[in-house]
């Protein structure tokens, strides 16, 4: 009689078993088998389960880190353009050129020439107002002698002078307006919103009509200033 492929193993799973097994179990040879067959199941199961629940490596993505921007060296027209130079000349200790940072004013370049000698007279000169490369300053009874270039001006002889060299009330700048015995800032604007306000000077005697400026500053100004 031929066993079927089944029948076969589980017969031969039995013969396999130790006889003491088989006699303290109190199972036959099929129930031995059936249940050896389970148990090889449920281990092929456990096995499948352990290898599929491990974690697994995970590969994480490398983050571009972005390239660093090169910072570019400041060039030589940078620095230039944070220093200026200055002629400061007259009754100081120690004449000369001076190197000042931008933004510098006349007092500064003063103090860098180590201040005014004794007794000098500087009463016309504005110690307020910024420098500019390039000019020359005056200390003394001469300080309001030298005209202070301006940037982006004409030049001279143009737009802003009266002939003669004398600054014109109508065309001056407030930069330019400032280059003038005791006018400031101030006193420069209101010389300017005047002449915007009446149409211009039709004399050098209106001035004493500007607000600031009185009998005294006009006698100063008179012999400087044009139309």
């Amino acid at each position: 009689m031929r066993l079927s492929p089944w029948r076969r193993a589980r017969l031969a799973v039995g013969e396999r078993l130790p006889p003491w097994v088989r006699s303290r179990c109190g199972m036959e040879t099929r129930t031995l088998a059936a249940l050896s067959v389970v148990l090889l199941v449920a281990a092929g199961i456990a096995a499948h389960q352990y290898a599929t629940g491990r974690p697994g490596a995970v590969t994480v993505a490398e983050r571009e880190v972005p390239a660093a921007t090169p910072v570019a060296s400041p060039s030589m027209s940078a620095v230039a353009a944070a220093e200026l130079v200055v002629d400061v000349a007259g009754e100081v200790r120690e004449p000369g050129l001076y190197t000042l940072p931008a933004g510098s004013r006349v007092a500064d370049a003063i103090e860098a020439a180590g201040g005014g000698e004794p007794g000098a007279d500087s009463a016309g000169l504005n110690r307020a107002r910024p420098l500019v490369d390039g000019e020359q300053i005056l200390f003394g009874a001469d300080a309001v002698a030298a005209p202070v270039p301006v940037p982006g001006a004409a030049a001279a002889g143009t737009a802003g002078a009266a002939v003669g060299g004398l600054v014109s009330l109508n065309t001056a700048t407030p930069e330019q307006l400032q280059t003038l015995p005791g006018i400031g800032p101030v006193l420069a604007e209101h010389i300017v919103a005047y002449r915007q306000e009446n149409g211009g000077f039709t004399s050098v005697e209106q001035l004493g009509e500007v607000s600031g400026i009185g009998e005294r500053r006009l006698a100063d100004l008179r012999d400087r200033v044009g139309l």
